[in-house]
């Protein structure tokens, strides 16, 4: 099974069933790929989610991420500090390299930036591109 990361706006973009990025969320929930997050992520993505749905939302989605047995949990012990545009995107960076992530799966264009170096090898989707590689 796939690892990757997952971009705070992807996973908000994918919650609802009427989204056309619902299969991100399926997808993980049906056991499609392992979802990488460390302690840091998981914090944006309960902050994000409660400010854009509301608390019981983004309980319900949290809970779900943290008993699904698909979510690896991963302890940063260093730093790349690949993303200087955007300094607060580096803990998906760190996360992907840690877990070893086949994607960061993102539409923030910041991350363009690691398809400019050579070491640590990260590939960065969009959302759209992810779809695909789940039907795929």
């Amino acid at each position: 099974m796939m690892n990757i990361v997952l971009d705070t706006n992807c996973l908000l973009m994918s919650l609802s069933r009427r989204s056309p990025y619902y299969p991100v969320w399926r997808g993980f929930v049906d056991g499609k790929y392992t979802l990488c997050i460390t302690n840091e992520i998981l914090a944006e993505y309960e902050e994000i989610l409660n400010e854009k749905l509301g608390t019981e939302i983004a309980s319900n989605v949290i809970k779900a991420i943290l008993d699904l047995p698909n979510t690896r949990m991963v302890q940063i012990y260093y730093h790349l500090h690949l993303i200087t545009a955007d300094p607060d995107d580096d803990k998906f960076v760190d996360c992907a390299f840690k877990a070893n992530a086949r994607y960061i799966v993102t539409e923030d264009r910041h991350y363009d930036v690691l398809k400019q170096i050579s070491f640590p090898h990260i590939d960065v989707v969009g959302i759209d591109e992810f779809i695909k590689v789940l039907q795929g």
